[in-house]
């Protein structure tokens, strides 16, 4: 692999890892839903420009129109709304731990579902991902963690793994921009009316608050998604899928640097050992059982 190619996979993983703890900073600040629905609405309307601006224009497939709609409620909706909601009594450490088991928990429900065949080493990694999940939770609900709070990271998760699953197929073709946006509407339309409904809209003002909302529109938003589709475009989504084993890592650092989340030697340890597992299945897969693990957009 080129070092172009090593150097956006990275930086995505990176991105993407510190979505938790810029979403932790502005749920402290703000309504979980509502700050959620209006960065969906932000980040749809900047990719729709982006896309517009190159050309692209809203023509879809039926398959296409199917994935804007189901990742637009499953991973904006589900996904990214309960770990918002979650990250209001969980750390945001945890909560990057739980979603770094998306690629797993992909691998595990295509052999359940759908028969797919594994080898033993991505088998043996399924396991070891699982199992430093548990070296960690372990301590973490020994010392109080939210039992509600890692319950709902690990729906949001399910429901994102069973709509990649479902529509693994499905891509942007020449109007990537134009599915990734449509998609963010999605979001912003399904939870706008449950922060209505719902919330009380008091939201606390601070640069804190102005400056991870910003980082999180454009960079896991935004930026993130065109390295993701430049990585692939690059080495092919089997293999960008890969540095998805560096994301517990990231995640764990970015939120103990920025947030000063502890971290114990147990936590080094589980994190260690999601790594390998991840790696074991993505590098394991067998030639039948591409699926990419990452969604549309993040």
């Amino acid at each position: 692999m080129e070092w172009r190619a090593v150097a956006l996979g990275v930086a995505f993983a990176a991105m993407w890892s510190s979505a938790f703890t810029s979403a932790r900073i502005v749920v402290a600040h703000a309504p979980p839903f509502l700050a959620l629905s209006v960065r969906f609405l932000v980040s749809g309307l900047l990719a729709l420009g982006i896309g517009w601006a190159l050309g692209q224009r809203i023509r879809l497939t039926r398959s296409e129109w199917a994935a804007v709609v189901v990742f637009g409620i499953c991973q904006n909706a589900l996904y990214l709304g309960l770990n918002f909601e979650a990250m209001r009594s969980i750390d945001a450490s945890v909560a990057a731990i739980v979603a770094s088991l998306l690629p797993l928990i992909v691998a595990a429900l295509g052999r359940i579902v759908l028969g797919e065949r594994l080898t033993p080493v991505a088998l043996a990694g399924l396991v070891a991902g699982f199992a430093g999940v548990l070296v960690i939770m372990v301590e973490r609900l020994g010392h109080g963690a939210d039992v509600r709070g890692l319950v709902l990271c690990a729906t949001g998760a399910l429901a994102l793994a069973v709509a990649t699953i479902t529509l693994r197929s499905a891509s942007g073709g020449g109007h990537l921009w134009m599915v990734v946006g449509l998609q963010m509407l999605v979001g912003a339309v399904v939870l706008f009316p449950v922060a209505l409904a719902f919330e009380t809209w008091r939201v606390v003002w601070s640069w804190w608050l102005f400056w991870a909302f910003l980082y999180m529109v454009l960079f896991p938003g935004v930026i993130a998604t065109m390295i993701w589709f430049v990585l692939v475009r690059r080495i092919g989504a089997t293999r960008a899928a890969t540095f998805h084993f560096l994301n517990p890592f990231f995640g764990v650092a970015t939120a103990a640097v920025i947030l000063a989340e502890p971290v114990t030697l147990r936590d080094v340890i589980g994190v260690a050992i999601i790594m390998a597992g991840i790696l074991a299945v993505q590098l394991a897969r067998s030639p039948t059982a591409r699926i990419a693990p990452r969604p549309l957009t993040e």
